[in-house]
């Protein structure tokens, strides 16, 4: 039996390609929702949309692939302001980043109820990446007496979803009641 060939690399211009039209898809989106056209995503990122349904045959790939690299960096977020701030503050601020990815995602709850099994895999792939990112946020502010202990990090994920459809205010804070949610967790 023949093994099977190894995946082929991606070319240096081709991954490049490939980051920018994410890039530029994730920045079409929060300005115009998921259903914008090809062409203003392949304009935004300088291409030809040829080269955008080279990389993603179809809306639902190209949607699918930007909001798991927004999860990944969401997620990885996390640890990123555990080192560099006290554990509140951190939590704090990746609450804010959250409330941005929620509010940025235009026309992302229709697509995920749309049937497309594209979209199959998102909602377990966003409580598997950021449960566990927010739980350690969470943990580490109980443990520095910042916030009450046990809070269940995929309720508190849900409750601040469902408050940050509303894009933040311009200064870049969170919907108030968000914040007011965030100051119901502090420890008394």
């Amino acid at each position: 039996m023949p093994t099977p060939d190894p995946p082929r690399k991606v070319r240096a211009d081709a991954r490049q390609n490939l980051d920018t039209l994410l890039v530029a898809a994730r920045t079409v989106f929060a300005r115009s929702g998921v259903d914008a056209p090809a062409r203003e995503i392949a304009t935004e990122a300088g291409v030809g949309v040829g080269t955008l349904y080279r990389h993603f045959p179809n809306r639902a790939e190209l949607v699918a692939a930007v909001f798991t690299t927004e999860i990944d960096a969401t997620a990885a977020e996390a640890a990123s302001l555990l080192a560099t701030h006290p554990p509140g503050e951190a939590l704090d601020l990746w609450i804010t980043r959250f409330t941005r990815f929620v509010a940025t995602k235009q026309g992302l709850s229709a697509a995920l109820r749309s049937g497309d099994p594209a979209y199959d895999a998102l909602p377990a792939l966003l409580t598997s990446k950021l449960g566990p990112a927010l739980a350690s946020l969470l943990e580490a502010a109980s443990a520095a007496g910042e916030i009450r202990p046990g809070v269940d990090p995929l309720e508190l994920l849900q409750a601040v979803g469902d408050l940050s459809h509303r894009a933040p205010s311009p200064d870049g804070t969170p919907n108030p009641m968000v914040r007011l949610l965030l100051d119901g967790l502090r420890a008394q």
